[in-house]
């Protein structure tokens, strides 16, 4: 398997790449990451790039193996909101429309509810009222869609009363009809007002939330302005790979190891023709 990903690097083609996305993925316990970079481009999505730690100059390392002519052609790089990766990728691929990933602004703000719950219930059973947020996280946190019948009903329990959870719940529900726009202008007066009711809303978690999108109001629009170039969650899937991979890899415990089965699995790498090589 090592030589064939070896020699797959050595032959593979990267002209044509216009769609990147980069993410991290935890590997090893005590905050070991791998840096990853994905094709994403309609037609042609693969693991282009791995390395280790989560740093400004790991990601930089990747803009010097696809070389400066290679960054030039990007359109589109999409990312969390991760200070560093923000302004590398101003800095080496500024011509690319940067959108920020969907997924990960929506893990930001279902974090905020879950500290909000999880702050309320300990309050509740210390003033000694009865638990009525036990059992409701996943209530609060799965879309209505998702909900299955018994956290329907549990849901519906806990809408009758004013809980700060509640309130931060039908926030994030509000905030849902922001992807439905197609226009910027639009989405970003959506947005707009949304950041305003939520700082009037007195939760300080959801405030922390509200401001975070208004200091990254234009890298939100620029989703939008990629006018649905890039497929929604491509990114969170390859990660999802990722994991299943290095968990089916257990055994191989080097870095260099589950480089190499990743690269096998998500890369999309030539094979070499074993029929011509001598044993």
């Amino acid at each position: 398997m090592q030589y064939a990903v070896l020699w797959g690097l050595e032959h593979r083609k990267l002209e044509g790449i216009e769609s990147i996305g980069v993410d991290e993925v935890q590997w090893q316990k005590g905050h070991k990451y791998l840096t990853l970079v994905y094709q994403i481009d309609n037609g042609r999505k693969r693991l282009l790039w791995i390395s280790k730690d989560r740093t400004a100059k790991t990601f930089l390392r990747f803009f010097r193996m696809l070389g400066k002519e290679r960054c030039g052609t990007l359109k589109f790089v999409c990312s969390d909101m991760w200070k560093p990766y923000l302004k590398l990728i101003a800095k080496k691929a500024g011509q690319a429309i940067h959108v920020l990933d969907r997924f990960h602004i929506m893990q930001k703000m279902n974090k905020a509810i879950d500290e909000v719950r999880a702050g309320e219930a300990r309050q509740m059973k210390a003033d000694g009222y009865e638990p009525i947020l036990k059992h409701s996280r996943w209530c609060l946190l799965k879309r209505s869609e998702n909900l299955t019948e018994k956290q329907t009903v549990k849901l519906s329990e806990l809408l009758k009363y004013n809980l700060r959870s509640v309130r931060a719940h039908l926030l994030r529900e509000d905030f849902q009809q922001f992807w439905e726009y197609v226009s910027p202008g639009w989405a970003g007066k959506c947005l707009d007002q949304w950041c305003t009711r939520t700082m009037r809303s007195q939760l300080e978690l959801m405030k922390k939330v509200a401001r975070t999108l208004r200091n990254h109001r234009e890298l939100l629009l620029n989703w939008f302005r990629a006018k649905g170039a890039l497929s929604s969650g491509v990114v969170e899937g390859f990660n999802n790979k990722v994991k299943l991979t290095t968990r089916k890899s257990y055994g191989f415990r080097t870095y260099e190891a589950i480089e190499t089965a990743l690269y096998h699995n998500l890369g999309a790498l030539p094979e070499p023709d074993f029929t011509h090589r001598f044993w």
